[in-house]
């Protein structure tokens, strides 16, 4: 059973998807679609930078989803259909336009917004995120724990629980940075700041939240093709209402990607397929469950073999 597993922000990086829209029309279709809905040029920016401009998180999370959903095209003109799909925090999004859920043009809108409201929800250089690793999720939220008690009034939490092992927090620079040291202390192997514009999902997050909450609930839907795994709570949504709610919650909450995972291997996931700009998740997949089968699809190198060996298990 095939899964589609969709990129977040950090996958971003100039020169993405152009070639995809030079050799696929399909490819060429969703870039015109992303320019007309945004009503700038979207494109531009993915295929030309300037990197500064693609940086900015407004920016950022419209222009993997376009890229995401480019790549989801070409496989789906290609006869490919998952049966269950995910996506790592903005990734969500793209799952959704892959099952229906609701529109791309609606989609590159609300999540623009997302990522403006996530960016004035804290002051640049007030919040932070790092990566701890080298220790387990238990450890690493007892270290956040007792940093909060230490600093009252400050914030630090898990934010992403990535992989085994590897976790990363946000909240405020100071209580990140000694959290960080905390982590250390109980044996992390390493605590990596993260060039970040905000601290994403942690208690920080939710003046976004509320933001972005009725521009959500306005949006039209339709019952999902399949079931999209979400990642606040790692359970399938099946229905447009509770995929909303999740969205929502998602902002403020922790991406609980591990379990996301385990939860598609345990509906029946046995290849998962990244759709979208990099390999990250590629990478913490086969962390989390060896047995699957992962590949990645970014551009048009390596796409035949990947569309044939995928076209060869959907029909068994």
């Amino acid at each position: 059973m095939i899964a589609f597993v969709f990129p977040g922000q950090g996958a971003q990086k100039v020169g993405m998807g152009q070639s995809l829209a030079h050799v696929f029309p399909q490819c060429r279709e969703v870039f015109a679609e992303a320019d007309a809905a945004l009503g700038a040029s979207l494109s531009t920016m993915c295929f030309e930078g300037p990197a500064e401009a693609l940086q900015l998180t407004e920016n950022t999370q419209p222009a993997i989803l376009a890229v995401s959903v480019a790549v989801l095209r070409l496989v789906e003109s290609r006869g490919i259909q998952p049966s269950c799909a995910a996506g790592h925090s903005l990734g969500e999004y793209a799952a959704h336009v892959a099952a229906g859920t609701f529109s791309f043009a609606d989609a590159l809108r609300i999540v623009r917004r997302r990522g403006r409201y996530m960016q004035e929800a804290v002051a640049v250089g007030d919040g932070a995120m790092a990566a701890i690793l080298g220790l387990d999720a238990d450890a690493v939220a007892r270290a956040c724990a007792e940093t909060m008690t230490s600093m009252e009034g400050r914030v630090v939490s898990p934010a992403n629980l990535n992989a085994p092992g590897q976790v990363v927090i946000a909240g405020h620079a100071d209580a990140v940075a000694q959290a960080s040291e905390r982590s250390k202390a109980l044996g992390a192997k390493r605590a990596i700041p993260l060039a970040v514009s905000a601290p994403f999902h942690c208690a920080l997050m939710k003046p976004a939240e509320e933001r972005l909450a009725p521009d959500l609930r306005q949006l039209s839907t339709s019952t999902p093709k399949f079931p999209v795994i979400a990642n606040v709570d790692a359970e399938p949504k099946r229905d447009a209402p509770a995929a909303i709610d999740a969205l929502v919650r998602q902002v403020s909450s922790p991406v609980r990607w591990e379990q996301v995972v385990k939860r598609l291997v345990a509906e029946g996931a046995t290849t998962f397929v990244e759709l979208g700009p990099g390999t990250v998740l590629a990478g913490l997949i086969k962390k989390i469950d060896r047995s699957v089968q992962v590949m990645s699809i970014e551009d048009e190198h390596g796409l035949e073999a990947a569309v044939d060996l995928l076209t060869t298990r959907n029909s068994n």
